[in-house]
């Protein structure tokens, strides 16, 4: 059959694939089959700086900065002229013979091309490096095929620059000697504060993100004005005697505690030092004079306490201006992607765009669908600006020692189970006959009062009664503390809850007659930093109690080669941080990690269910007890009833 170029093109999109489909052999042209050269735009960018040029330490780019650029629009790699897109508009036909070769077009993509090649506008670093690191959604009906830059920002588009980069020296300033992963993390750091950018230093705990920070500091110019570093309160000190360790030429002010300077008398502090070390709490507090100074650089460690970007701290600290801001954490994302979108906003305003517009793109698609092409758009977009290292990878650091991790199943007592399923009932009555925000505060409280009747029936009934003979964890943990220190070695023991470690105390003191430390939010700075200091010492208390949210970051105990998770915070990235405590540079032993569980109870299931990777608790991204509020009444029926076999005989 002779057939026109409508017939043709109407055979091929529609008429083939319904022979091939009823089991006729079709053979179509290859270049059909390949279809790769496809109208779309390319977008040739420069900074307005000559390439090559150094930029000082008050004229990075940022991603304000305005670039110059020029579209181009072409059919694979061949470059169509304005002229050549209008007359190919003209012909009005779905197949044409371009350049020797037969191309398929589209009318939508050719008026796509002619407007964008009339266009003109202005275009800044942001809007280049979103259109270059995602997937050109931005220009419409024409998909971009290529994105470059001259000098730093083509560097940049072109990805993996960390491992591109030449791993620096630390500066004169700098005592002390890097690793060759942070020598290129220092190269990291000071390429993006050339381009006036911000950054993630997002390795894995105890890799020494501190050290690469401290070594920037030092490279920095006599002129370039002081560094605001923003932390909890417990780890101003450590922060404090790092410093002092490794900089001990940089000025260093603490804005912390009662006494504090305030208005002129701390803008003439601040100028005065390198650094200045102060706290999120009082970073909200003293807004105002904080924001009155013109900081070179705004660092915010253990950054998941910004991860809630309404909180009045996390507003605060993105309203600080800075030429370069940093952003420490392990955990980038601890519960869910929105913690990636505050963080990022903080260290790069405005690259992901509006928060409403980063869950309708990402984190609905690759939270509640598992959308992988999502995942790989956001990794794309956000990967020049988070480095990334892991102590896992050999590559990296080869010198630690092994890690152990386990999970210790422990019986009930008759007690605790007598206990348990009274809990139970009366909660599920509860449940049953709410809803909304009351349903979901009882399962909290039903989550709650179970992890405590596993913990001890003394810590549910609040009674001060003894705690020997009565709990099923109670004793494994004695069993496994007696092996500890008979060996020498020591213990740090995490709960999330503060009265239960304050319990575990006194019982654990007076059953092996030593001293235990604890650790929990009540402590101020100096009693924290003299706790650390005593266990880390050669002769220090075997044993060291901590709550977990006041002693699960920022610390150094290396002392231990032991860790156990007395109660389950039920997100691995949380657990991992704690663990992380002992698990660092620094640690010459083994480390053995226990994660205590309850046979048969809501403690063992929860535990299940978040090792695997189908389950409703891996919807989220980093877990916690959220996602069973979500449950059903007959779910949680089943999560929560007591399985046979849990209890002591």
């Amino acid at each position: 059959m002779e057939l026109d170029v409508e017939g043709a093109h109407r055979f091929l999109s529609e008429g083939a694939p319904v022979l091939h489909a009823a089991g006729f052999g079709v053979l179509l042209p290859s270049w059909w089959q390949r279809r790769s050269a496809r109208i779309g735009a390319r977008l040739r960018a420069r900074s307005r700086t000559a390439p090559g040029t150094v930029a000082s330490v008050d004229a990075g780019v940022g991603l304000d900065a305005l670039v110059d650029y020029r579209w181009e629009v072409a059919l694979g790699d061949q470059p169509l002229t304005a002229d050549e897109l209008a007359a190919l508009a003209e012909l009005k036909t779905p197949l044409v013979r371009l350049r020797g070769r037969w191309v398929e077009l589209d009318p939508g993509r050719l008026a796509a091309g002619l407007r964008l090649l009339r266009s003109a506008g202005e275009l800044t670093v942001a809007d280049l490096l979103r259109l270059g690191l995602a997937d050109g959604e931005d220009t419409g009906a024409l998909p971009v095929l290529e994105v470059t830059a001259d000098g730093a920002l083509g560097d940049l588009l072109a990805g993996a620059v960390e491992r591109r980069l030449t791993p620096l020296d630390p500066p004169p300033g700098f005592v002390g000697t890097l690793r060759p992963y942070q020598r290129r993390g220092l190269a990291w750091l000071a390429f993006l504060r050339s381009l006036g950018l911000g950054g993630v230093l997002a390795d894995d705990m105890g890799l020494g993100k501190t050290v690469q920070l401290l070594a920037l500091l030092a490279g920095d110019p006599p002129d370039a004005g002081p560094t605001l570093l923003v932390c909890p309160m417990s780890l101003v000190g450590n922060w404090q005697r790092e410093a002092a360790r490794f900089t001990p030429g940089l000025r260093v002010h603490v804005h912390h505690g009662a006494e504090r300077a305030r208005g002129a008398e701390f803008t003439a502090a601040a100028h005065g030092a390198d650094l200045v070390l102060t706290t999120y709490s009082v970073a909200a507090r003293d807004a105002a004079d904080l924001a009155g100074i013109d900081w070179h650089r705004v660092v915010v460690d253990e950054a998941q306490a910004i991860k809630n970007a309404s909180t009045r701290q996390a507003e605060a600290v993105r309203a600080l201006p800075a030429r370069q801001r940093v952003a420490v954490t392990g955990t980038p994302v601890e519960n869910r992607l929105a913690d990636l979108w505050s963080i990022m906003q903080f260290a790069n305003p405005g690259l992901l765009g509006p928060a409403a517009t980063f869950r309708k793109r990402f984190a609905e698609p690759i939270e509640r669908h598992g959308d992988a092409e999502a995942a790989e758009r956001l990794r794309r977009i956000t990967g020049p600006f988070v480095l990334r290292r892991l102590k896992t990878d050999s590559s990296i650091i080869s010198d630690l020692p092994e890690k152990l991790e386990m999970e210790v199943l422990c019986n009930l007592t008759a007690e605790q189970a007598a206990l348990y399923r009274v809990v139970v009932d009366d909660m599920l009555a509860r449940i049953e006959t709410s809803d909304g925000i009351e349903r979901r505060g009882l399962v909290l409280a039903t989550m709650t009062r179970l992890k405590q009747v596993c913990n001890h029936p003394a810590q549910l009934l609040r009674d001060g009664s003894p705690l020997e003979g009565r709990s099923g964890k109670l004793a494994r943990l004695t069993e496994i503390l007696e092996e500890v220190l008979v060996a020498g070695e020591r213990a740090l023991l995490f709960t999330q809850y503060a009265e239960f470690g304050a319990m575990l105390r006194g019982h654990l003191s007076a059953r092996f007659g030593r001293e235990v430390l604890f650790l929990h939010g009540g402590l101020g700075k100096a009693e924290r930093d003299a706790l650390v200091q005593r266990f880390q010492s050669a002769d220090g208390p075997p044993l060291f109690v901590l709550s977990l949210k006041a002693g699960g970051t920022g610390l150094t105990l290396t002392a231990a080669n032991h860790v156990v998770h007395v109660d389950r915070w039920w997100n691995p990235a949380v657990e991992d941080q704690a663990t992380d405590r002992a698990f660092r540079i620094g640690q010459r032993r083994r480390v053995q990690v226990r994660k205590f569980v309850c046979a048969g109870t809501v403690e063992e299931k929860v535990a299940a269910l978040i090792a695997d990777k189908r389950s409703l608790a891996q919807r989220v991204v980093g877990t916690g007890e959220q996602w069973i509020t979500e449950l059903s009444t007959g779910q949680l029926r089943e999560l929560f009833t007591l399985e046979a076999g849990a209890v002591v005989e």
